[in-house]
């Protein structure tokens, strides 16, 4: 019996069960293989995948979605991997029109790399934005922002959760309510008592990920970066909005350096809601 194509195998929905398999792709495409950043995902968002009759899988992405319960209002894709083997045989293609067709009138955004921009633009996603990664020790110079900072509580949770709904725009709930057993950190600004801010750090190989990062203004951004970078060993990593330049100098003046640009892409919406200016990174790009 002759071998299926990888275009007209099934698509299924993945669960934790797949966590091996997905960070064996990962590896297949000489990325870590980010075993905690894909057990996040699979669990807070909806993962989708074709099964290698060879074993393994051919293809994986995950779908974040954002909103009321079964109604929601933006999606996030990521984590949109195909297998070197397969790759260049339209199966990545077939596996977002998939989660296109899914999602129906929700928006849909994503951040791409420059190889991945063409399918997207293809399937009618418009870039509207960019983020720049950039990694390295901390070593903060000159003044340090005065902004009080501390880590979170139980209780600091209802504030996290409004703050992070007028910046996104939507509800993000699931997300949020996951995070404290995810990240290594999660530590509030305050000014008079009033949190204007919060940020987290989580481990991603032999990196710490700060993001996500929300702020008042850059000098509670930095205060935050730089109150989680004195918690933290080895190098920082973060993906800022490339709007945001004061703090994006900021830290390469503190160490960190550019490793990479991803273009931020949206699908049928021309911007992403909320409130930019107080959105500096995001928890991950594979989730916004």
């Amino acid at each position: 019996m002759p071998t299926p194509s990888p275009a007209s195998l099934p698509i299924r929905r993945l669960t934790l069960r797949d966590l091996t398999a997905c960070a064996d792709l990962s590896e297949d495409r000489g990325w870590p293989r980010e075993e905690h950043k894909w057990g996040f995902l699979l669990t807070a968002g909806k993962g989708y995948g074709i099964d290698d009759p060879e074993g393994g899988l051919v293809a994986a992405c995950v779908v974040t979605e954002y909103g009321p319960w079964e109604r929601p209002e933006l999606g996030a894709v990521g984590m949109v991997l195909v297998a070197e083997r397969h790759a260049r045989q339209g199966v990545g293609r077939r596996l977002m029109r998939h989660v296109v067709s899914l999602m129906g009138t929700t928006p849909l955004t994503l951040h791409a790399t420059a190889n991945g921009r063409p399918l997207y633009e293809e399937l009618g996603f418009k870039v509207t934005g960019r983020a720049e990664m950039v990694r390295g020790y901390f070593s903060p110079g000159g003044r340090r922002p005065q902004v009080a900072t501390r880590a979170a509580t139980a209780e600091d949770l209802p504030s996290i959760l409004r703050i992070d709904e007028e910046v996104f725009g939507t509800d993000r709930t699931p997300l949020l309510a996951r995070l404290p057993a995810f990240a290594d950190q999660l530590r509030v600004a305050e000014d008079g008592g009033r949190i204007i801010g919060y940020a987290a750090a989580w481990p991603n190989m032999d990196t710490q990920v700060i993001g996500p990062l929300i702020a008042r203004d850059t000098e509670t951004a930095q205060a935050l970066v730089t109150s989680l970078a004195a918690h933290s060993e080895g190098p920082l990593r973060t993906d800022i909005d490339v709007r945001h330049e004061e703090l994006l100098a900021w830290a390469k003046e503190s160490g960190l350096v550019s490793v990479a640009m991803n273009a931020v892409m949206t699908y049928g919406i021309t911007e992403l809601p909320g409130d930019w200016t107080r959105r500096f990174a995001p928890l991950t790009v594979a989730a916004g």
